[in-house]
């Protein structure tokens, strides 16, 4: 957006932040509702619109928390999602159906996943489970949620995009006043460059300006091992391998720039294809990538997508022509290169004393 829309959008975005402002002191002066749950709720969100790295995060947690709880559980929106009200994943779920974030968490791991566009609604469903009611929910994308208090908030900013540089939305990405982080207990900078000093780390720690209360930590994204769509177990060593390839990646994500970048400093040659976050594939996008893969003649050629995208890939309108394409999927999880064993200490603590009532798991 050039400067010119910005000052013309200028007006839109106070009259947008004093909107959000008053709705957060209305909860703030209990005058609306927000309902807390018997049980250990890890919340995570940002102030910010798009891509800031919550989904690895969440994926963090789950591996870090299960061995706590064999029945934890993800609950958050569904994004995009063809249903509606409370929906409980199972083996047959798909993007269309829970959407494809939720889908990720359902299909790596053994854990509960809901969602539901009320939180409150989908806490009191996850609860009425009796034997199989979680004792940990981590709930995605519920910064903005003020109708549920979840015990443990986590707020994440993109090191890309940080909340403390940025404006409220149309002008910028706000979806509230910078204020808000007020509301998190832990703050985790995202996507951090591996070439980031620790002067660095202390300016962004000083520009933070965290509250007593808060923690501030830096988490960097680690590439997996490039797997088939159509057989995960043959792969490409990125290492050596990978600067034998030419690359066509495409992906329907918030920000691609550092997936591509990734893929830049090992693969011979990379050319991107964007699409809309969340955008849902149809056949003749994929054909379209076909064409555009053909174009390039000769071999050692794949084209490259995230995990996120395979969710809506495997949707049945398009899974079958997804199959047949030389596509290979790039995972990706989030690591901590310091104070990685504090940050789980705080999780573990949370989830192990701060029961709200104890007694009920004794």
């Amino acid at each position: 957006m050039n400067n010119g829309a910005k000052i013309l959008l200028l007006p839109v975005s106070v009259l947008y932040g004093i909107f959000t402002w008053l709705r957060n002191r209305l909860f703030d002066w209990h005058i609306l509702p927000s309902k807390k749950f018997d049980v250990h709720s890890i919340g995570v969100g940002n102030l910010a619109v798009g891509g800031a790295g919550k989904t690895p995060l969440v994926e963090y947690l789950i591996r870090l928390l299960h061995p706590e709880d064999n029945n934890l559980a993800t609950l958050s929106r569904g994004y995009k999602r063809k249903t509606s009200g409370f929906v409980l994943a199972d083996e047959n779920s798909t993007a269309e159906t829970i959407g494809d974030e939720p889908l990720i968490y359902k299909t790596k791991y053994k854990v509960q996943v809901a969602v539901d566009a009320s939180r409150v609604n989908g806490m009191k469903k996850l609860a009425a489970q009796g034997e199989n009611a979680p004792k940990i929910v981590l709930l995605d994308d519920v910064f903005q949620h003020r109708s549920i208090k979840c015990g443990l908030n986590i707020l994440v900013t993109d090191y890309n995009n940080l909340f403390f540089k940025d404006f409220m939305l149309p002008t910028g990405t706000l979806r509230e006043f910078k204020s808000g982080m007020a509301r998190a207990d832990v703050i985790v900078v995202t996507k951090m460059p591996d070439s980031i000093t620790p002067v660095e780390l202390r300016t962004i720690s000083k520009d933070i300006n965290p509250k007593a209360h808060q923690q501030v930590f830096f988490s960097y994204l680690k590439y997996g091992e490039l797997y088939s769509v159509s057989n995960s177990n043959e792969k490409i060593d990125t290492l050596n391998d990978l600067f034998r390839y030419r690359i066509i990646s495409f992906a329907g994500i918030a920000n691609a720039n550092p997936m591509v970048n990734y893929l830049k400093e090992y693969a011979s040659d990379v050319r991107h294809l964007h699409f809309s976050d969340h955008h849902e594939f149809s056949q003749k996008d994929l054909h379209d990538i076909q064409r555009y893969y053909d174009s390039f003649e000769g071999g050692n050629k794949i084209l490259v997508t995230t995990e996120k995208d395979l969710m809506r890939l495997k949707n049945t309108a398009v899974w079958d022509i997804a199959q047949r394409m030389n596509i290979y999927i790039l995972p990706v999880e989030v690591t901590f290169k310091d104070k990685e064993q504090e940050f789980n200490n705080l999780i573990l603590k949370y989830a192990r004393t701060n029961r709200i009532y104890h007694q009920k798991y004794s």
